[in-house]
């Protein structure tokens, strides 16, 4: 098979990092494991992914990040789209389901009741992330438990490492590291500031884009430092016969 227009899975991740920061190399593998994603291999068994492949990648992280969906209802929609049946709604084939109010889900405060619902998991699992810190819950003047929109993807994700023995209890070291990086990724943010000609800049949409680039390209690169790091330190199972 021609290599041409073929990326290695790390120039995948290095290409769709800026965009999503918290993608790596562990994370695609993952989701090959789950079979969303199907890249071809060499002769000698590395992994080549085509710009189809890509796109379908840049896909899932899409859901993923700004529809709140589930791995389970990604690969769903994405065998409907592979087949080209189309849906007993009258869709066209290839189209994917997304909620219609997605936006306005996540700029508001839900009852915890509603979590089976609207994320899939349960209302005693969202409270054990609220007690270990993950999330934190509001309450109504009514004095129900409220979660917010925004904090739906995490719960998801959480939700995911459940199957992986990772439970909020697990995840408490990750509260404590936030609150402790906090003040670095602060301070780095002066930093760059101060780069730019002065800690007190003009207040525009232009320099909260450059922040808010700058600090997302900060988080991409400490998450890489970090799964490189853990990396070394686990043995891979099957790492050899892997790309």
């Amino acid at each position: 098979m021609p290599d041409a227009g073929y990326l290695t899975i790390g120039k995948v991740v290095k290409k769709l990092q800026p965009q999503y920061p918290d993608l790596s190399v562990s994370k695609v593998r993952y989701l090959q494991d789950e079979g969303l994603l199907n890249p071809s291999r060499t002769p000698s068994g590395y992994r080549l992914y085509s710009q189809k492949d890509v796109h379908r990648l840049e896909t899932i992280l899409y859901l993923q990040k700004n529809r709140f969906l589930p791995l389970s209802v990604i690969k769903e929609e994405l065998e409907h789209t592979d087949s080209g049946q189309p849906r007993a709604t009258g869709e066209e084939p290839g189209a994917i389901r997304l909620p219609v109010d997605d936006e306005e889900v996540a700029k508001r405060l839900h009852p915890i009741d509603r979590m089976p619902e609207l994320v899939g998991t349960t209302v005693s699992f969202v409270r054990q992330l609220s007690e270990a810190g993950v999330i934190e819950l509001r309450r109504s003047p009514h004095g129900r438990d409220l979660v917010d929109g925004r904090d739906f993807p995490l719960v998801r994700v959480c939700d995911e490492l459940r199957h992986f023995g990772i439970g909020p209890k697990n995840l408490r070291q990750y509260v404590i590291a936030a609150n402790r990086e906090s003040a670095m990724f602060e301070q780095a943010l002066v930093v760059f500031a101060k780069k730019g000609g002065g800690v007190e800049l003009e207040r525009t949409e232009e320099t909260r884009q450059r922040f808010d680039q700058a600090f997302s390209r900060m988080l991409g690169l400490t998450n890489a430092v970090r799964d490189e790091l853990i990396a070394r330190r686990i043995k891979e199972p099957f790492k050899d016969a892997d790309d």
